[in-house]
């Protein structure tokens, strides 16, 4: 995963995208395509769809710059949101559909996506904790270690090892309950 942006960096982004310079966007992309790609192929499990999101996803910073505010957090969290809302919404309709269809109860629909949702939640919260913490769970989760070979991986005390995965995990765990702005559900349609 790449490292967080330092706020500098996504003002300056930003004000490059606003300005219409086509080489900032492209700079986004290299940076953040393969996230917003990996958040979408998540929730949709459809390559294709991924895909379509991806550009969506890149469209829409392009067009709305200003949408972006830094005081709300990192570009990297703002674009991992736009993705998750898009990912359940793009569920969302083609489960619709498919109900429609004949291709399943209500109650089915409702479950597969309230899944997807924390998965996209979960991912959010990921991408969006600092970067210590997420460190710490990527080494404990990915890389199997524990809070002993984490503490000498990231050159940290065992007991801050141990603070780290704790509040990670607790960060994690308010993924199937996480709310939004004004009680919106994150990950869901706007």
């Amino acid at each position: 995963m790449a490292k967080d942006a330092p706020p500098r960096w996504d003002r300056r982004m930003q004000q490059r995208l606003a300005r219409g310079e086509a080489a900032a966007l492209g700079e986004l992309y290299d940076r953040f395509a393969s996230l917003v790609h990996s958040l979408a192929h998540r929730v949709l499990d459809d390559e294709d769809a991924a895909d379509q999101i991806t550009r969506e996803v890149f469209g829409h910073v392009w067009e709305n710059p200003h949408a972006y505010d830094p005081k709300e957090g990192s570009m990297r969290a703002w674009i991992a949101r736009l993705t998750n809302r898009r990912a359940v919404h793009r569920l969302r309709q083609s489960e619709s559909a498919a109900l429609a269809d004949g291709g399943g109860t209500a109650e089915e629909l409702e479950l597969k996506v309230d899944r997807a949702a924390a998965v996209a939640r979960a991912d959010y919260i990921v991408t969006s904790m600092p970067a210590p913490l997420r460190e710490a769970l990527e080494l404990a989760y990915f890389k199997r270690f524990d809070y002993r070979q984490t503490a000498r991986r990231l050159g940290v005390t065992e007991d801050e090892a141990r603070r780290r995965l704790r509040l990670g995990l607790q960060l994690l765990s308010t993924a199937h309950t996480a709310r939004g702005v004004g009680g919106q559900e994150y990950g869901s349609a706007r």
